[in-house]
C-alpha cells in the first residue's frame, strides 16, 4: 500500500490551472511578506537602491494611512482570470438570500474563520463569483489583520483586492466617509476561531465579540450574518481540544503575535497525502438578510447586548435553514462560544 497518493498524470489542464491558482493564493500568504522584504533588501544592495528608498518613503510616510482609509482597490486585479480557477478548485459559491439596498452601508459578519478564509477572499476580495452583479451597488472591503499591511510590496498586493485593515479607524472610514453602499467584511471569530477549524465542526467564537456590534450602532450600518458551509473542511488540523496542553500553548502564542499558530495540513501540488494546499471540498457562502441598526453615538451596554443577541439568533437561524442543503444533517448544530 502506497504511503503517498500521487496525482495522476492524465489530469485535465483546467484542473492543473485550478491547482496553480490555489497555490498562488496560499503561497502568497505564506511567503509573500518575506518575498517582498527580500526584494526591497535586494534592491538596496544594488545600484537600483534609489528605487527601493523612494518606495519605502512613499509606502511608509506618504501612503501609510491608505490601509486605514479605504485601501486602493483595483478592478483589474479583482477580475483576473486566475480567481475563476481559484473558485472552481473547491468550488466556492456565493448564495444570496435577500436584496441589499445600495443606499445603505453594511457590516458582513463572516463565519467561520477556517484556515486563511478561502471563501471570504473569493467572494469579497475578487469578482470570481460576480459579487457586484449579485449585490449591485455594494462595495465590499475585506478586513484582515493589521499586521498584513506592514510588509513592503505585500501590502500593495492585498490592497489591490479591496482589503483594508481591521482597525476602528478603518471601519469607521469605510462606513461613514466613503458613501452609501460601501461595506466591510469582518471575520468575527478571528485567529482564536481558526484553532477550532477541524473538518465536520461548526464552532464559532462570538459570545465575547462586541466590537463589530458597537461599530454597527455608531455608524448606523446594517448587520449581515454570513455563514460559509465547508470553510472548515478544506484542511486537517492536529488535534487540539480546548484544555489540552497544545491548545494552551497555541492560545498563548496567539495572544502574543495576533495570529493563530495552527498545525494544519492538506495536500501538495503533485500528491494528495500531505502539504499546505487545501483539499478540493465545496465552500458555500450564504449571505443572510440584513439586520437594520439605528445610529447611536453612545449606545448603552443593554443596547449593545440586545443587538448582539439578535445577531446571534439570526446567525443560528441562517445555519439551521441552510445546513441540510450543503452536506450537513439535522443533528448537526452550531456551537457558539
Amino acid at each position: 500500500m502506497a504511503l503517498i497518493k500521487f496525482a495522476p498524470l492524465s489530469i485535465p489542464l483546467h484542473r492543473r490551472l485550478e491547482t496553480a491558482a490555489v497555490a498562488l493564493y496560499y503561497y502568497s500568504f505564506y511567503f509573500g511578506s518575506l518575498i517582498g522584504l527580500l526584494m526591497i533588501i535586494g534592491l538596496l544592495c544594488t545600484s537600483f537602491y534609489p528605487i527601493a528608498l523612494l518606495y519605502l518613503a512613499w509606502a511608509y510616510v506618504f501612503d501609510s494611512g491608505t490601509p486605514s482609509h479605504g485601501g486602493r482597490r483595483s478592478k483589474y486585479m479583482r477580475k483576473l482570470k486566475v480567481w475563476q480557477y481559484f473558485r472552481d478548485y473547491f468550488p466556492i459559491s456565493l448564495v444570496k438570500t435577500a436584496e441589499l439596498d445600495p443606499q445603505k452601508n453594511y457590516i458582513f459578519g463572516y463565519h467561520p474563520h477556517g484556515i486563511l478564509c478561502a471563501g471570504a477572499f473569493c467572494n469579497f476580495a475578487t469578482e470570481a463569483t460576480n459579487f457586484s452583479e449579485v449585490f449591485p451597488g455594494i462595495t465590499p472591503h475585506l478586513l484582515p489583520l493589521m499586521a498584513l499591511f506592514k510588509p513592503p510590496l505585500f501590502r500593495d498586493y492585498i490592497m489591490s483586492s479591496g482589503m483594508c485593515n481591521v482597525s476602528k479607524e478603518s471601519c469607521k472610514y469605510v462606513l461613514s466617509e466613503k458613501g452609501p453602499g460601501n461595506s466591510i467584511v469582518i471575520v468575527v471569530g478571528g485567529a482564536e476561531e481558526a484553532l477550532d477549524a477541524h473538518p465536520g465542526t461548526n464552532v464559532l467564537c462570538l459570545k465575547q465579540r462586541y466590537g463589530f456590534i458597537k461599530m454597527a450602532i455608531k455608524t448606523g450600518s446594517s448587520l449581515i450574518p454570513t455563514y460559509a458551509f465547508g470553510e472548515n473542511d478544506v484542511f486537517y488540523q492536529v488535534g487540539n481540544p480546548r484544555g489540552s496542553m497544545l491548545r494552551k500553548i497555541q492560545a498563548k502564542i496567539q495572544k502574543m503575535v495576533a495570529f493563530a499558530p495552527c498545525l494544519f495540513y492538506g495536500r501538495g501540488i503533485f500528491q494528495y497525502t500531505f502539504g499546505v494546499l487545501p483539499h478540493r471540498r465545496p465552500i458555500n457562502v450564504v449571505v443572510g438578510a440584513p439586520i437594520d441598526v439605528g445610529k447611536c453615538e453612545n449606545p448603552t451596554i443593554e443596547h449593545v447586548q440586545r443587538l448582539h443577541d439578535s445577531y446571534e439568533e439570526k446567525l443560528v437561524e441562517l445555519f439551521e435553514t441552510h445546513k441540510m442543503k450543503y452536506g450537513l444533517t439535522e443533528e448537526d448544530k452550531l456551537t457558539v462560544l
